[in-house]
C-alpha cells in the first residue's frame, strides 16, 4: 500500500465502522452523512481488497479481514492520537539530568535553594552545571546540549529569557582594609588597587567597560576568571572587588568580608534565565524553569527583608 496516497481520517472512519458494524451508525458516531460514509467504506475496500462489511440478512457483518484489524486499528489509532498528548513530567519519579550554565555567582547564590527543592520533588533528577561562557564561544552545537543559561543581557541566539532576580554592584574589602568606608569616595577608589573578574568569552571585567564609558579608569592588580576567586583574594589582601552585592553577602561572615557602597551609583543588575526554543513546551523543562523562577523571587523577597 502507498501511504502517501492514505488519508488518515480513512482510519478513523474504518474504526467506527468496524465498532458499529453499520454504516448507519458508524455516520452518526463520525458525525457525518450515510452517503459520505458509505463512500469511505468504499474507499477502503478498494484500498485493503476486502469488502470488510458484507449483508447477512437484515445487519452487516464484519470479514476475518475486518475483525483481525479491529485490534491493530485501535491501537494504532491510540498511539497517533498520543502524539499530540503533551507528556507529563512525574518529577517523583524522574530520573532526567538536567545541564545549565551559569557564573560562580549564580552557582552560589541560586543553586542551593533551587537544589534543597529539586531534592524533596525529584529526587533522582541529576543537574551539571557547566561554566559560563560568552555568546561569541556559545556555539550551536554547544547550545544544543544546554536546558538553562543564567547570565545578564540577552545574547542568546535560539533562547527565550525570563528575568529571576535583581541584583547591584558593591566593593568588597577584608575587614579591616586600612582604606575601607573611604573607598566611598572617587579618590580612593581610584587609588585603591582592584582585582578583576573577566570570565571565559569576555575581554574584560563588565564592570570596567560601565566605568570607561563614565570616562573612569580604575587600576587592576590582578585579574580572575570567577567572582569567588576575586572574593577569596579580597578577603587575603587589600585588593578591591567590585562585584554583586547578593554575593558580598553570602560569603561576607564566611570571608570576614565587608559592602562597601562604590563613589559611583552602580544602577540595577537583571539576572535572566534563558530557555532553548525548542523546549518551550517541554514539561521538565517547564519544571526546572518554575523551580528556577521561584528561587529567584525568593531571593528578592529576602533583599527586601534585609533592606
Amino acid at each position: 500500500m502507498n501511504l502517501n496516497a492514505l488519508d488518515l481520517n480513512l482510519l478513523v472512519s474504518l474504526d467506527a465502522l468496524l465498532r458499529d458494524a453499520s454504516v448507519s451508525r458508524a455516520a452518526m458516531r463520525l458525525h457525518l452523512s450515510q452517503p459520505a460514509t458509505s463512500h469511505a467504506l468504499q474507499r477502503l475496500r478498494d484500498l485493503t481488497g476486502d469488502p470488510l462489511l458484507v449483508r447477512a440478512g437484515a445487519r452487516m457483518e464484519l470479514t476475518p479481514r475486518a475483525q483481525a484489524l479491529r485490534g491493530p486499528l485501535a491501537q494504532a489509532l491510540d498511539h497517533a492520537r498520543g502524539l499530540f498528548v503533551p507528556d507529563e513530567f512525574d518529577a517523583a519519579r524522574s530520573d532526567r539530568h538536567f545541564r545549565l550554565m551559569m557564573p560562580d555567582l549564580a552557582v552560589e547564590l541560586l543553586m542551593p535553594l533551587l537544589m534543597e527543592k529539586i531534592t524533596q520533588a525529584a529526587p533522582n533528577v541529576t543537574i551539571d552545571v557547566v561554566p559560563w561562557r560568552g555568546p561569541a564561544i556559545f556555539s550551536a552545537e554547544f547550545a544544543r546540549t544546554i536546558d538553562l543559561v543564567i547570565s545578564i543581557g540577552d545574547a542568546f541566539k535560539g533562547f527565550h529569557r525570563q528575568r529571576i532576580y535583581t541584583d547591584s554592584d558593591a566593593l568588597a574589602v577584608r575587614r579591616g582594609h586600612p582604606v575601607g568606608a573611604r573607598l566611598k569616595k572617587r579618590e580612593a577608589f581610584l587609588a585603591a588597587r582592584h582585582v578583576a573578574v573577566v570570565i571565559r568569552g569576555q575581554n574584560e571585567d563588565l564592570i570596567d567597560n560601565w566605568l570607561r564609558a563614565k570616562g573612569i579608569e580604575r587600576r587592576i592588580a590582578l585579574v580572575v576568571p570567577g567572582y569567588i576567586e576575586a572574593l577569596h583574594v579580597t578577603a587575603r589582601t587589600d585588593l578591591v572587588a567590585f562585584v554583586p552585592r547578593r554575593l558580598i553577602a553570602a560569603l561576607a561572615k564566611q570571608l570576614s568580608l565587608v559592602t562597601v557602597a562604590p563613589p559611583f551609583d552602580p544602577g540595577i543588575d537583571e539576572q535572566h534565565m534563558f530557555y532553548p526554543t525548542r523546549a518551550q513546551m517541554d514539561p521538565g523543562s517547564i519544571w526546572l524553569r518554575t523551580l528556577m523562577l521561584e528561587t529567584g523571587r525568593e531571593l528578592d523577597r529576602d533583599k527586601r527583608k534585609t533592606a
